[in-house]
C-alpha cells in the first residue's frame, strides 16, 4: 500500500500522476481562488488551473460592506460555469464563498449561476440555521466560514447542516496575505469538531483553509487537519501552473495519511 512517505520521495514530475493515488488515502483538494486571476481571461484561466490539476475553483464575493472590497457577483459565476470542466468533461465544482451582509437574498441566485459549494460567515446571517437549510434547498452544498476571531462556537448547534468549514487564515478583503498561524489551532478543533459528528465517508465535512496557503507552509497546514486548500497568489502568480501545484501535491504527499 502506498504511504505518504513514500510518495514524498518520488520526483517533482510524478507528483501529478500520483495525485489521484493520495486522493483515495484521504482526499485533498486544491482550490485555486480566481480573485488572483487575470480577469480580462477569467474562462482561459479557470480553464488553465484546471488542466494544471485544480480539484475546485474557489470564488469569492465581496460586497464592499462586510468586507472592505468589492469582486463579483452570480453573472460571472455563470460565465464562468462552462470553463469549469476537466478535459473529459467532467463538472470541476464551484466554490463560493460569500463576504457578504445579508446572504438570504443572493444565495439563489448563485445556485442559479452553477454555484456547487456556497458559504457564508455566521455574522452575515440574522438565521444562521435558515440560512444553511436554505442553500442546501438550493441544491447546494452548505459551508460556514470562520474569521481569525470568529469563535468555533456557531458549528454547536448546525453540525449536522454543514458540508464545509471553512477557516480564514487571513482578514478577508484582500489577496496575498500572511498566514496566520493561530489558524492551525483552529483546524485541529475543527477537525475534532468534525470526527466528533460521525458523518461517513459518504456525507463528508470538508474541511477548508483560505488565506497565505503556498508551497512552504501547504504540509504543516495539512498536518493540522485541512483537507482543501484555497491558494491564489501562491497559484495564479506563478509563471506555471502546473509546477506550482504539482509542488503543492508533493509537499501533501509528505503528511501522514
Amino acid at each position: 500500500m502506498l504511504t505518504r512517505e513514500a510518495a514524498s520521495n518520488i520526483p517533482l514530475s510524478g507528483a501529478l500522476r500520483l495525485a489521484a493515488k493520495i486522493t483515495a488515502m484521504k482526499p485533498l483538494r486544491i482550490a485555486p481562488s480566481i480573485l488572483s486571476a487575470d480577469f480580462a481571461r477569467l474562462g482561459e484561466e479557470v480553464r488553465a488551473v484546471i488542466d494544471a490539476g485544480a480539484d475546485v475553483i474557489h470564488f469569492d464575493v465581496m460586497d464592499n460592506h462586510f468586507v472592505p472590497n468589492l469582486t463579483v457577483g452570480p453573472l460571472v459565476c455563470e460565465a464562468v460555469r462552462p470553463h469549469a470542466r476537466r478535459a473529459d468533461g467532467t463538472r470541476v465544482p464551484i466554490d463560493v464563498h460569500l463576504m457578504v451582509k445579508p446572504v438570504d437574498r443572493i444565495v439563489p441566485d448563485f445556485a442559479k449561476a452553477g454555484a456547487d459549494i456556497i458559504s457564508f460567515h455566521p455574522e452575515g446571517s440574522d438565521h444562521i440555521d435558515r440560512t444553511l437549510a436554505l442553500i442546501r434547498d438550493c441544491g447546494c452544498k452548505a459551508g460556514l466560514v470562520f474569521n481569525p476571531a470568529t469563535p468555533l462556537s456557531y458549528l454547536d448547534h448546525v453540525m449536522d447542516k454543514v458540508d464545509l468549514i471553512l477557516i480564514m487564515s487571513v482578514n478577508p478583503g484582500f489577496g496575498g496575505q500572511k498566514f496566520i498561524p493561530a489558524a492551525l489551532r483552529k483546524l485541529a478543533e475543527a477537525k475534532e469538531r468534525i470526527a466528533a459528528a460521525g458523518r461517513n465517508a459518504d456525507n463528508p465535512i470538508w474541511l477548508e483553509v483560505d488565506g497565505g496557503v503556498k508551497t512552504d507552509n501547504i504540509a504543516e497546514i495539512a498536518a493540522a487537519g485541512a483537507d482543501t486548500f484555497v491558494a491564489g497568489s501562491a497559484i495564479f502568480g506563478a509563471a506555471d501552473y502546473r509546477t506550482v501545484i504539482a509542488a503543492m501535491r508533493s509537499e501533501l504527499a509528505k503528511v501522514p495519511a
